[in-house]
């Protein structure tokens, strides 16, 4: 990270099925991976969060979600643009700027930068978490489904962060009827 971007915390989201995936076969969210405990523990973060970090496919769909800074990574600008569809937003293609200017232009220079998927930003940024919050839904199993990481399945999504440099930490129980947990995973 830049001194630009010291300021600011990353921290990772997702919810992963089973077998390590965020998203069935079409490459949609089905609802058996929404559960009620964790969109909660998901909308309280991304309500204190400074700026939202996403891919173009990935979104939180919520009541606050208008009210959000946020970057969306595309391929179809050279650098950095306002997102035509969205004034809190901008559009920023990580091959023409740096992830410091992308905060400079959205107006982020402090708090915390929630990045919200998909795989590819997920893994932008595998090197500079502070904290990545990984939320299983142990009972859910998305067979062909889209990975949260690359690399799953054939490693863990466990195994891809500790090998980041990321280590376990605490564990809440976000959804006891559905056996839904979230674990904080920490820079050693």
């Amino acid at each position: 990270m830049t001194s630009a971007t010291t300021a600011l915390r990353i921290e990772g989201y997702v919810i992963v099925s089973a077998d390590g995936m965020l998203a069935d076969a079409s490459g949609v969210m089905p609802d058996v991976l929404k559960i009620p405990g964790d969109q909660r523990f998901f909308a309280e973060a991304l309500d204190r969060a400074a700026l939202i970090v996403h891919g173009r496919h990935s979104f939180e769909d919520q009541p606050n979600s208008p009210r959000r800074t946020r970057i969306v990574l595309t391929r179809t600008i050279a650098a950095l643009a306002p997102d035509p569809a969205n004034p809190k937003a901008t559009l920023w293609n990580p091959a023409g700027a740096s992830f410091a200017e992308a905060c400079e232009r959205a107006g982020a220079a402090a708090g915390t930068v929630a990045i919200i998927g998909g795989p590819e930003v997920f893994a932008m940024f595998l090197d500079g978490y502070d904290t990545f919050w990984l939320s299983q839904a142990p009972r859910v199993r998305l067979p062909g489904g889209e990975p949260c990481l690359p690399g799953v399945p054939e490693r863990t999504p466990q195994q891809i962060l500790a090998a980041h440099g990321l280590r376990a930490a605490e564990t809440e129980i976000l959804d006891a009827a559905h056996d839904v947990s979230v674990t904080a995973w920490r820079r050693a």
